[in-house]
């Protein structure tokens, strides 16, 4: 059987919003501290990155930051990113550059998951066809247009597909249009399945409890996509790794540490 080999979790920043973002109809007036989390994924046939973080000139410049995330006030604070924890820095403690990257595969286009692209010019980028056509009518406010203006050069996917030797990718729409997962085979814990914003918290698991913001408000098809991460786990033996969730994130090896 095909492994990956190795999985950095990277802290790319923290935002503080409303609890019911994540935990549709709970939590009304319950602020919760989230990460903003990147994944490193080491294969026998090169890097990936599952996601990337936000934009850091947008919460450096006073005025973008303004422009950009005081709109979403007061449900969602603007997130907080020190310059270490912009992707090209985490990979220089590596001895890497964004050229030894392989692969960039977006779970999904908000500004937390996809714009941090600007840090990794010439990537070969993956994105859904579902999700990039959803980003592009402008409905959605977590898209920004800016962050699309390069998404001609990305290698647009459909459905589910083997992305590395071990690396497979998860169709988990509901959040967003074409919201994907990833499903890692590692060589001594086994598998870890990365949910993205498919499940936030662990409460979103074991509860089954959809994200508060749904594609087109379907938050049965965000139930259903729970529900087959959580049957894929059991059936694999597979961890779930919630994405937003603090007190599971600092369970997790701490930069520079890895998950093999």
């Amino acid at each position: 059987m095909a492994h990956a080999l190795k999985i950095w979790p990277l802290l790319t920043g923290t935002i503080r919003y409303e609890k019911t973002l994540s935990t549709r109809n709970r939590g009304h007036g319950e602020f919760i501290d989230a990460p903003i989390l990147a994944y490193l994924i080491e294969t026998s046939n090169g890097r990936i990155l599952y996601d990337v973080g936000c934009d850091y000139r947008k919460l450096a410049d006073p005025a973008l930051r303004a422009r950009y995330f005081d709109p979403m006030r007061p449900v969602v604070e603007s997130p907080r990113m020190q310059e270490g924890q912009r992707i090209p820095r985490y990979l220089a403690q590596l001895g890497l550059k964004p050229s030894d990257i392989d692969l960039v595969f977006i779970g999904h286009l908000h500004f937390d998951h996809a714009g941090g692209l600007c840090d990794l010019p010439g990537c070969e980028v993956h994105v859904q066809a579902d999700e990039l056509t959803a980003a592009r009518t402008g409905v959605d406010a977590s898209v920004f247009a800016d962050e699309l203006v390069n998404a001609d050069r990305w290698r647009i996917k459909i459905g589910e597909y083997l992305v590395a030797p071990g690396v497979h990718a998860i169709s988990s729409p509901g959040h967003t249009a074409g919201h994907m997962s990833i499903f890692i085979e590692l060589p001594k814990r086994g598998p870890v399945i990365l949910c993205g914003d498919a499940a936030d918290l662990e409460e979103n698991l074991t509860h089954e409890i959809a994200p508060g913001c749904c594609w087109q408000d379907n938050d049965a098809l965000a139930l259903a996509s729970i529900r087959k991460l959580k049957d894929l786990a059991l059936t694999d033996g597979a961890e779930l790794w919630p994405n937003h969730d603090m007190a599971f994130f600092r369970n997790l090896p701490a930069f520079p540490a890895w998950r093999d």
